[in-house]
């Protein structure tokens, strides 16, 4: 059987070679052996489980959160003459039947059903005579109540592992620190199971994080090199999303809104054109994102502060899916943390959340205001070590960082002074020598800080603030109207036993993504005809759009690329382009080998 998977890969998914950590996660499965495998996004963790399904001789069963991800999973898998079926709401009850009437005779190895659905004691019944070979949990994060994510229907799932004993159970997540996947495992297998942990690396991610400024400003920075590709914009509130996505529409983007707030339709409809589309612009809140199967999203973009680092992780990850150069931008300001920190504490109903989610919003916070590499600073959260990178904007265009003694301690003092419950716009104007109204009323002009800081714009103490409290020398006092409060550590630096290092803050307010080192993301690679690309993807576009799937199941951008490269001019010269197997061979192949042949011709 050693040779089986690698068989299956060539002669049915038409790739040489497995990515690295997938084969050894197959083995595992066709072992029987129960397995959480933590693998980054764009690893290839589909072929992980399809594969040994496909192998085995009884049904393997995928648990999926999603409808749009379960319809998109099974066109791929017959787009590459795998039959497969899913069963879910969204389909008529004629096409359920069927689908169902076909696993039952033993036509169909792969069934990919909702936890709802599942764990239903009718659904359960009527599987277990099928004697299912293995059950397959995607979005495995969803399962523990550590996870950012939680699904009260997942964690269900855990009863699966006594009603099918015999069934091996494996799990797959991109995001799970090391308590979360711990839960999982326990939840799913009980003392029996495996983690198994790839990495969370992706190299090929352009890292950068921007104090905000004006985020209009530089949000248009940012996206204009890139009107060609597609790709996420990420906001806090549907108000900002609504807003965004008109003021990038009349900016001539193709941008669309997704929030919970729209109809189920609109969101519907949004969607398909962003997963059919080549140069669309979602414009979202963190409604959107989880099981979108769309390779070629070459940015994400943060209006503002994600929750947390798994939340921020995970909603990176949707960008490079294909292993091409993707960017990932967030831009943040005071304001975020303060909302962030509020959110946290609205929502503190079990004893232990309240401290562990601003433990993780430290952890970002920390991320943002790195002054070494960031990779290292994210992967060193999830227990992963690594080098510098070198892709991101800290490697590319390293910060300088400054004695700020002086400074925190003016700024500390005056927190102290004016009692502990003035926010940050009241202690700034106070340090700046600002006597407003609101300062002579309190008497804080007659401070002995009042004045100290003036020699510095207010952009400067705005950054300095923002680091101040990112590095955890002031807290934003949440339950007294975001009042700046002295911690511990500033209290040090206050007393004279610490010191305060900050990152220089630029005198300029303008800010670029990576200090105006960017690079266009549409680029395409040096060995690679630009033309002929550009119509083989007009060619795979106008294929999706008569079968109405996403183009890349067609073919996938990497897929493209290779044809190129290796112009092929026979049936078989086809088959050696990665990406292709006989059944696609046999869809497309003809079109394809006609539209190179046609290039080559005219000379272009």
């Amino acid at each position: 059987m050693n040779y089986m998977p690698k068989h299956v890969l060539g002669s049915i998914f038409g790739y040489a070679d497995f990515r690295p950590g997938q084969q050894e996660i197959i083995d595992r499965l066709l072992a029987g052996d129960h397995t959480l495998a933590i693998m980054p996004t764009g690893a290839g963790k589909s072929l992980c489980y399809q594969i040994p399904a496909l192998i085995g001789e009884r049904l393997t069963v995928i648990v999926s959160p999603l409808v749009a991800l379960m319809d998109d999973q099974v066109a791929g898998l017959r787009a590459y003459g795998v039959d497969a079926a899913c069963i879910h709401s969204g389909r008529s009850r004629a096409d359920n039947v069927e689908d169902w009437r076909r696993v039952q005779r033993g036509a169909v190895k792969l069934l990919y059903l909702s936890p709802e659905r599942l764990m239903t004691e009718r659904m359960l019944a009527a599987l277990k005579p099928l004697d299912p070979a293995m059950f397959v949990v995607d979005e495995a994060h969803c399962v523990s109540k550590w996870g950012v994510s939680f699904r009260p229907e997942y964690e269900a799932l855990s009863a699966l592992k006594d009603r099918f004993p015999d069934a091996t159970l494996a799990a797959f997540t991109a995001t799970a620190d090391v308590a979360t996947r711990r839960d999982i495992a326990e939840k799913l297998f009980g003392a029996r199971g495996r983690i198994v942990v790839q990495g969370f690396d992706r190299p090929n991610l352009r890292l950068g994080v921007t104090p905000k400024a004006e985020w209009r400003r530089q949000l248009l920075d940012f996206l204009e090199p890139r009107r060609e590709v597609s790709g996420i914009v990420y906001c806090l509130s549907r108000r900002l999303t609504d807003e965004v996505a008109v003021f990038l529409s009349d900016k001539g983007f193709r941008a669309l809104p997704y929030h919970a707030g729209l109809a189920p339709g609109v969101r519907r409809e949004n969607q398909e054109v962003f997963m059919a589309e080549g140069a669309a612009i979602m414009v979202a809140t963190v409604a959107f994102g989880m099981g979108i199967d769309k390779p070629d999203i070459r940015f994400v973009f943060h209006l503002n502060l994600p929750g947390n680092v798994e939340t921020y992780y995970q909603e990176i990850g949707r960008a490079g899916r294909d292993g091409q150069p993707a960017e990932v931008q967030m831009v943040y300001g005071l304001d975020d943390i303060c909302m962030r920190r509020q959110f946290i504490d609205q929502d503190g109903e079990d004893p232990d959340h309240t401290p562990r989610e601003h433990r993780r919003l430290d952890a970002l916070l920390a991320y943002c205001e790195a002054t070494q590499c960031r990779r290292v600073t994210l992967l060193a959260y999830f227990g992963d070590a690594s080098s510098p990178c070198g892709n991101c904007d800290i490697c590319i265009d390293p910060p300088t960082v400054v004695d700020g003694t002086e400074e925190a301690r003016l700024l500390l003092s005056a927190v102290t002074q004016t009692g502990q419950r003035f926010g940050a716009a009241h202690i700034i104007d106070l340090i700046r020598g600002t006597a407003s109204e609101k300062i002579r009323a309190r008497g804080h002009d007659r401070l002995a800080s009042f004045g100290g800081g003036e020699a510095h714009p207010r952009n400067f103490w705005q950054a300095f603030v923002r680091q101040a409290v990112a590095g955890g020398y002031l807290a934003i006092d949440i339950e007294h109207f975001g009042g700046l409060r002295v911690t511990e550590k500033g209290e040090a630096v206050l007393q004279g036993s610490a010191l305060f290092h900050f990152r220089e803050i630029p005198k300029s307010r303008k800010a670029s993504a990576a200090s105006g080192k960017t690079r266009t993301a549409a680029e395409v690679p040096d060995d690679i005809d630009a033309g002929l690309l550009a119509r083989l993807k007009t060619l795979r576009r106008e294929l999706a759009r008569e079968r109405n799937v996403p183009a890349y199941v067609i073919f996938s951008d990497a897929t493209l690329q290779d044809m190129c490269r290796q112009c092929p001019e026979t049936p078989e010269q086809m088959l050696q382009v990665n990406g292709i197997g006989p059944k696609k061979l046999e869809n497309f192949g003809d079109v394809f080998l006609r539209a190179i042949h046609n290039d080559a011709a005219a000379g272009v």
